[in-house]
This record gives C-alpha cells, structure tokens and sequence, in this order.
C-alpha cells in the first residue's frame, strides 16, 4: 500500500500481451531496468517507430485498432540502429541518436522540408543531452505506425497535439529498395562487346556541355574512348590497343624515327614495317577478307537510263555493301559520263571512281570505299578489238589492273561474237583477248614463276565477266516448259544443254575458271519493260548469254556470296547479272607504286550534287501532294 491508499503491485513485464502498451497514458523507458541482452531486445520491439519528430499523440481509437488483413501493410523502416551492433547494449542516448537520424534521413525527401537535415540533427542531439544531465526522464507518447500516411494530418490529431510544440510537416511514404531477381551477365574483356557498347554509351549531345570537357587530357581521351561511335569501328587486334594508347587521337600512333626511316614510295621489300604491310592491313581487315561486287549489263544502245540504279548495285537483300564495286557494261550509252555520274550518285558520298576505261561502247567502271584509296597502287588498263575493222569497237574487251595491298587484282568485260551457232567465232575472241590484253606494264608481278603468255596467270586474283553471247542448244518451246514451273525451279536440266558449260568442261575455253551455281532464269532475250521473252520473228531461244567467271591464283581465294541477276531493270533486252565475292587479301611491300590516293574528284563533287538536288526535290514533291490532300466526310 502507499501512503495515499493505493495498491503497490510489482511490474511483470511477461503479463503484457503483444502490441499492448505498458501504459495508457504515457510510457516509462525500462533501459535502466532491463540491462540484459533479451530484454534490450524485447523494449526495441515494443517502441514503435513514428513519423517526423515523434512527439504528437495520436487518437485512442488509433492506439486500440487492429491492422486488418485486407488493408495495405505501411512500408518497411530502416533497421534501428541497436540491433546492427551485435547484440551489443547502448545507451539511451545513443538509441535516441539512432531513431533522430533516421527521421531526418526520411525528411530530406520531403521537398517541404526548407532546413538542412545535419542542423535538425545536431539541435535534436544538444536537446537530448540537456535533457539526460539534468537527470528528467524522457517521456516518449505511445503510438501505432498506421497503415497509411499519404496526406497531412488530420484535425483530430491536432486536437490531441500539445500546442506547446511546432506542427510537424507531413513525411512522404518510403519504399522499401528493389531487389535484383538474378545476377547480371558478365561482361566480354573485348572492346566489340555489346553489353560494354551499351554500358559506355554516353549521349552525344551532352559531350559538349558536359563538366568533364573541361578537364584535363587523360580524362577527355576516356570520354572520347568510352563514345559508342568509335567502339562501333574498333576492332579487338593489337592495333587497336595500341591506337587507343595515343595521346590526340585513336589512330595508329606513329614514332618520329618511323617517320625519319620509312619511305611509302620506296623502302623496305619485308614488308613488316611498310604501308601495306601486314599490320597495316590487320588493322583494317582483321580477316583479310575484301567484299567485290561485280554487275554486267548489255544495254543496248538505250539513250535513256534507268530513273533508279539502286536495286542494280544496291539491292536490299544484303546486309553491308561492298568493299569494291566493279562495273562492265556492253553496248553502253552514247553519254559514257552521264553513265560514271549516275554510277557516282547512286554509291553516294562514301565511294570514290578509283578507275574508269572504255573501248568504244565498252565501259568499264571501278569504285572503292574512299578510306580505302590510300591502299591501293597505280591502275593500268588494256584494251582488245575482235572485229576485222578495228574503228567498229562494238565487240573486244577491256581490261583493268592494280594492286590492292600485296593483293593484284585484274577485271576484264567482253563482247563476244552473236549467233547461236558460232560457237568457234566466240572462242577465237576469248584467245585473241587472253594473248593481246598488254597487263600488267609497270605493275610488279605477285607472282613471276607462274605467268605465261596469258594474261590471266599473271595476277593473283582475275574476275572476267561481260556478254559472252553462248545460248542454249534447245528448242524454245522445251526451255519455256521448264521456266514455266515457277519462280524457284531447277535450272539444271537447262544448263545441261548451255554451249559455255559444255566448252569449259572439255578444257576449249576459260581454262582454269570457275563459275558459282546459276539459280535465276536467262537473261535473254526479252521484250522492252516487260517480263517477256522475244515475241518478235526470230523467235530467238531464252539463255544465258551474260555471265561471271572467276579465277584465283591458290584454292579457295575466292568465295561467292551471291549470284543472281537484276530482274527489276527492263530498259534493254538484256537483264544485268550481279555477283558478290568475299577475295583474300595478303600484306604488300613498299616497292609497290601507290596511286596516292587520286581519284576522279570532279565525278565526285557532281554526283554528290545530284544526289542533294535529287533528295531536295523528292521533299519538295512529298511536302506539295501533303498539301494538295484532302480530307473528304460523308455526312
């Protein structure tokens, strides 16, 4: 009993049920008397973790309502911070410490928060320590985390408030963070990795601006290096480690004694350390592979050309384009330039003429990708007439010769004879041409110990394609029974009865040549504009008079890619045949005259030019049927 009547009953701490406070009316801090281990743990469960500041009373409704099953649970909480040390006992003040910081943790994402969290810190703490040196006990109100807090408080919590204390500003609910739901893939130690493309990618309108344009040397190369658009033209060989580790740029470094030694015109014959050597060309063709494109075409004399050259060199069936794109045409157009520009405006701005050569109304046209031209050496060519009278220059042939690091290479287009029996007339034009083409003249041979009087031995690599004008030695109405099982259909039984094949085989022709497996239809002869063979008088048989053969110096030099004609061309009797190779490349000497980077820069500029006017007017045309557009309503 006490002194005013009342019962004294002892504190039994294990009669208090779950979630029950000790008190209805304030809360007494039992740190003093609960020192060991399990009950510092048991008081840390029964404080509730508040909002901001902790010190406003909540409504008895509040305090006594259960957590229904169907209601939203309220966040998870930052771990307190005593029971990250261990088990370890602290302080009441230290407790308090804790429980301060991690409220004005959660204020600073709160943009109404105007004060600086350390300062609210530091006043919180100084406020503590008064308070436990002159030994008052601090009374904490009992309250419940309620299931949710989106808006401010309401006004009956006001009401309870002591008025006596500021008015607290409502906290924003915290998330608990994301947790990842597997490991992440591990990254290729290869700068062509695509998971580090996509890590380094870095905006390219924000270089400019950015903060670290302003710093030093080392840090601007990082940027530079980590910027997806030169990662998208490295390649994982030495050469490109060691032109990043250049101090301006990330270009092949070059040391001043090279500079002193080496000669590109005329210097070393081992190649190790010449322009065309094999570094140089490791570096730009890791698999010393080269892409030639190769297209003939009879065009029959048409004044008028095609609106559009695209599907003839750049059909959409491919992924990349060429490397190299070579060009032979029979029976070309009066206009040879209006031809070589058009060819230049259909390659666009990242192709050069390398070369262009013509024998009457043979032409013969060679682009390269322009940051190849450094590559390659002086181009030679050679004409051949096969006629009687050599001023009718309607059928012979042009050659043209150069070589490409220590790679040579020779492109030949012909006309033979016409006629489907003259068989023998075709093959003393393909004689005549091996014998008189005078290639190469100032060129180094590749390969000296194996020429001979044809000119084909005396290169590495020899693509000869053109209007050979060999048919079919079958009626035509057997030829379209064939052709007449659609689009897809075995060739094979038609090219059993091909005078070329059967003249290759028995050794007469084209010794040593290979051709790549014909899946598409004759290319002649047909109708103008339409799908149609000859409907004329002659009734001349379907064939396949437009043809690519090539041949390589060691086995397997050469790999077709493609093989098909252009069907979507019909201004000539004649469909343009294409091709696609894949040319091994070896390294080359200084002792190779290099052209020096010239090519037709006048062609160029021209080209260029009606490819802007050409684009300019088909926005213009677009922009006119847009606003010649109406919109009609029924009613």
């Amino acid at each position: 009993m006490s002194e005013h009547g009342d019962s004294i009953v002892p504190f039994n701490p294990t009669e208090l049920r779950s979630g029950e406070p000790a008190c209805k009316t304030d809360i007494t801090v039992l740190s003093v008397d609960l020192r060991t281990e399990k009950s510092n743990k048991e008081e840390l469960k029964d404080i509730k973790k508040p909002y901001e500041g902790s010190s406003l009373l909540q409504d008895e409704h509040n305090k006594d309502a259960k957590l229904s099953p169907f209601k939203p649970q309220p966040p998870s909480l930052p771990k307190p911070v005593g029971l990250g040390m261990g088990g370890k006992n602290i302080s009441f003040e230290e407790k308090v410490r804790g429980r301060r910081l991690r409220n004005s943790q959660e204020s600073l994402t709160d943009p109404g928060e105007m004060g600086s969290s350390t300062d609210l810190l530091k006043e919180d703490t100084s406020s503590n320590g008064q308070d436990l040196a002159s030994g008052h006990p601090l009374d904490l109100p009992p309250m419940e985390t309620p299931p949710f807090r989106t808006g401010s408080f309401s006004e009956t919590d006001n009401e309870h408030s002591d008025p006596n204390k500021e008015r607290l500003k409502p906290s924003r609910i915290i998330l608990s963070p994301l947790q990842t739901s597997g490991t992440y893939p591990p990254l290729e130690n290869s700068a062509a990795s695509t998971s580090l493309r996509t890590a380094n990618r870095i905006d390219r309108d924000c270089l400019d601006y950015s903060a670290v344009g302003r710093r030093g040397r080392s840090e601007r190369l990082q940027r530079n290096l980590s910027d997806s658009r030169l990662l998208d033209t490295m390649v994982s060989d030495s050469a490109s480690v060691h032109s990043m580790k250049s101090t301006y740029s990330v270009l092949n470094p070059i040391r001043p004694r090279d500079v002193r030694n080496r000669s590109f015109l005329e210097g070393s014959v081992l190649g190790n350390s010449a322009l065309l050597g094999a570094e140089e060309l490791d570096r730009y063709f890791p698999e010393r592979r080269l892409g030639i494109y190769v297209a003939t075409w009879n065009m029959q004399g048409e004044k008028g050309l095609p609106y559009n050259l695209d599907d003839l060199l750049l059909p959409t069936d491919t992924d990349f384009a060429q490397d190299v794109y070579v060009i032979g045409v029979q029976e070309g157009c009066p206009d040879r330039r209006e031809w070589e520009i058009r060819l230049q405006e259909t390659l666009g701005p990242y192709y050069v003429m390398l070369y262009a050569a013509a024998h009457g109304v043979l032409y013969l046209t060679i682009f390269v990708r322009r940051d190849l031209i450094w590559f390659c050496s002086e181009v030679e060519h050679a004409t051949v007439t096969t006629r009687i009278i050599s001023q009718i220059k309607t059928k012979g042939a042009v050659g043209i010769g150069f070589t490409f690091f220590g790679t040579s290479f020779l492109f030949i287009t012909s006309h033979f004879t016409s006629g489907d029996s003259k068989v023998y007339e075709r093959i003393l034009d393909y004689n005549k041409i091996m014998e008189a083409l005078a290639l190469p003249r100032n060129l180094p041979d590749t390969n000296p110990y194996r020429s001979t009087s044809d000119v084909t031995t005396r290169f590495d690599e020899v693509f000869w394609f053109g209007d050979f004008n060999f048919r079919l030695n079958k009626a035509r109405g057997e030829v379209e029974a064939i052709l007449n099982q659609g689009v897809g259909a075995d060739m094979s039984p038609l090219l059993q009865h091909d005078q070329l094949l059967k003249e290759m085989k028995e050794g007469s022709i084209f010794e040593g040549f290979q051709e790549a497996a014909i899946q598409f239809p004759p290319t002649y002869k047909f109708d103008i504009g339409c799908d149609v063979y000859d409907t004329t008088t002659k009734q001349r048989t379907p064939s396949y008079t437009d043809r690519i053969l090539y041949r390589n110096r060691q086995a397997d030099d050469i790999k077709v890619v493609k093989y098909t004609s252009c069907s979507s061309i019909k201004t000539s009797d004649h469909r343009p045949v294409i091709g696609m190779f894949q040319v091994k490349l070896r390294p080359g000497r200084d002792n190779i005259p290099l052209g020096a980077g010239q090519f037709d820069r006048s062609l160029y500029l021209e080209g260029i030019r009606r490819r802007i006017t050409r684009e300019l007017k088909e926005r213009e045309a677009a922009m006119k049927n847009q606003n010649n557009s109406t919109v009609c309503t029924i009613s």
